[in-house]
Formats: structure tokens, sequence, C-alpha cells
């Protein structure tokens, strides 16, 4: 008898106890948010517990959009690029660089300005499957546009542009476009399929340190310099944790919030160019492999990059052969002349 009461007595204080639990979390549940509860009521709470990644939805289907920004200086300032998820910085004739800016699932309402396309940028539209933009175009750049069939919209040619006359500026330096603009013009081309490949980075949206990997060093101040011309800079901020974009030494400044632009990730590696035109136009040696660095939390690490063929995804490594995850927040290739000198410091 003594044994049944000992047993009722347990299974009575195990019942109460989840009552009280369940009474616990009752009340704490009332204390939720209406979004938080709306996420336990579809069955989300593993979003609750893995937070998502900002900088892109990764679970969606929409092409990216690829701009090609103007980087003369006479061009600055820029608009819209603070946007951008993905932006490649590569040289172009005459010492200046071009910047190719990748929207996803924005509305930016002005991007600019948009420069001509060079053959080169077009293996980087397509390693994304992007829709490329672009205002004009080389020889070269028409020429395999069409042999590769880009999805392209051209300014010369396309609605989705307009000129910005209030600028004091050269005529060619005016070329605004906005997302509004290009996906119409997008649609009516029927280039608005689901996207035939992955992001090309990996994301992570808990911080990502890599102080501790092989070959690791402080990286608060990063000058990247790609002609007598040209030079990008970054500088760290600890407290938000993103580096400050400068241009030949001046901030690099968006016309629109007047705001410097930030970066969260950078990935610089170098490749051998050349010219082969009277213009100066440049031939860039960028299908095989090589080394640079990933920059991001204020540590640069060594890692080697590899690029199979113009439309191949260019995949990113650790010296260990893992392949790199990028921290949540917008990313800078930088794909800098080889010969040109790159610095990477720590502030003492």
């Amino acid at each position: 008898m003594k044994r049944r009461s000992k047993k009722k007595k347990k299974i009575f204080l195990f019942i109460l106890s989840i009552v009280l639990i369940l009474g616990v979390v009752f009340e704490i549940y009332k204390l939720m948010p209406p979004s938080v509860k709306e996420q336990i009521n579809s069955g989300g709470i593993s979003k609750l517990i893995m937070p998502k990644v900002k900088i892109v939805d990764e679970n969606s289907k929409s092409r990216p959009i690829a701009v090609m920004i103007n980087n003369n200086h006479a061009a600055w300032p820029h608009a819209g690029l603070q946007d951008a998820y993905l932006s490649y910085e590569i040289i172009a004739e005459g010492g200046i660089t071009r910047i190719m800016a990748l929207f996803k699932d924005q509305n930016t309402a002005k991007i600019g300005s948009v420069r001509s396309s060079r053959h080169y940028y077009l293996d980087y539209a397509l390693e994304n499957d992007a829709i490329y933009v672009h205002y004009g175009w080389s020889n070269r750049a028409k020429s395999d546009i069409a042999s590769l069939g880009v999805d392209n919209i051209n300014g010369l040619y396309d609605s989705g542009f307009w000129r910005d006359t209030s600028l004091n500026k050269s005529y060619e330096h005016t070329a605004f476009t906005s997302i509004k603009g290009i996906t119409k013009t997008a649609k009516s081309y029927g280039y608005l399929r689901d996207t035939n490949k992955d992001l090309l980075l990996k994301y992570n949206a808990r911080p990502i340190n890599n102080d501790k990997r092989e070959g690791s060093k402080k990286a608060d101040v990063i000058t990247i310099k790609y002609s007598d011309y040209h030079t990008t800079s970054y500088e760290y901020d600890p407290e938000k944790k993103v580096y400050l974009r400068s241009m030949s030494g001046e901030k690099h400044v968006d016309a629109i919030t007047n705001k410097q632009y930030t970066v969260k990730n950078i990935i610089v590696y170098k490749v051998s160019n050349s010219s082969f035109d009277s213009y100066g136009r440049q031939d860039l040696d960028n299908i095989g492999k090589g080394k640079g660095y990933f920059i991001t939390n204020g540590y640069a690490v060594p890692i080697t990059w590899e690029k199979k063929s113009r439309s191949s995804q260019t995949v990113y490594r650790y010296l260990d052969n893992e392949e790199i995850v990028v921290n949540d927040g917008n990313t800078f290739i930088q794909i800098q002349p080889k010969g040109q000198p790159l610095s990477i410091k720590g502030k003492e």
C-alpha cells in the first residue's frame, strides 16, 4: 500500500510540475509581441532559434540585377550603391575602375551614374545569373553579349534610364536608372524567370570572426591601389563592425543620403591585365586560380580563388580548403591588377 501511495504521490507531483511549467510558459506567451506569437503559431520556432540572414533573402528565386557604375572621379558622387548586396571593382582603360553593383529584391529609386560595358564584367554577371544593365558597350563587349547570350539592358536603346540634367557634370556622367525602371524593361524582354544559380557566397546570420584562422592578421586599414589615378581604401569601425569606404583619399559618399558607404565583407585578389586596342581597353587574366584575402570584422585571412570558366561561379576557400562563409552584410570583391601594392594593416 505504501509503495502505491508513494507512486501516486510521484505521479501527482509530476503532473503538478507540468501544469506549473505550462502556466509559466502561457504567461510568457501572453507577454510576447504579436510577430513572435505568429511565428510560434505557424510552426516557425526554429526561426526564433536560428536568425535569418538580412542582406538577402536566401530563399528568393528572383534574378539579381547587375548595374555598371561609372567610376570616373568626375562622375562622383554615386547613388544607390549601399543597397547592393554584392559589388565588383575592376580596372578599366586609363587607370579608371568601374564598379558592377548587384541588387536583389530591392526597390532602389536612383542608381548610377551608369556607364558602358566591358567584356570581362560579363563573366561576373554570368556567375550570378544576373540581368546585366549598362549604358553603351565596347565592340568586344557587344560581341560577347551576343555570343554568350547575356540578358542585358542597354541605355542606348532601352527604357528604364534617364539623364539627370540638374548635375553640373559632363553629359557622359549623367545617366541613371532605378530598379523599378529596369524591372519593367526586363519583364518586357522575358528576363524575369527564376534564377538558375545559387547565391555566389554563403552567409551566416551569426557573427563570423576569423582571428584564429591560419594566417589571420589585423585589418583595420586596407589600401588597394589600381593605378596612379585610382586607389580604393577602407577603415574599420570597431563599434559598428563595418568598413568605411574611401576612394583616392575621399570618402565614398552617397549622393542621396550623404552618408559614407559601408562594407561588411571584402574579398581582394590580383590578376594580370593588359591593353589590347588603341583606346587602352583592358583584357583580364581572370579564368584560373590564385590567392587573395577575405576581410571582415577587423581581420584578414588568406584565401584561394578559382574560376573555371567565364560563366562558372568563382569559389573562394580558406587555406584548409574549406569554402568561406561571409558575415551577414554587403560584400565588395576587389579584383586588383598584379604589380600594384596591397596594404593591410592593424592600428597601433
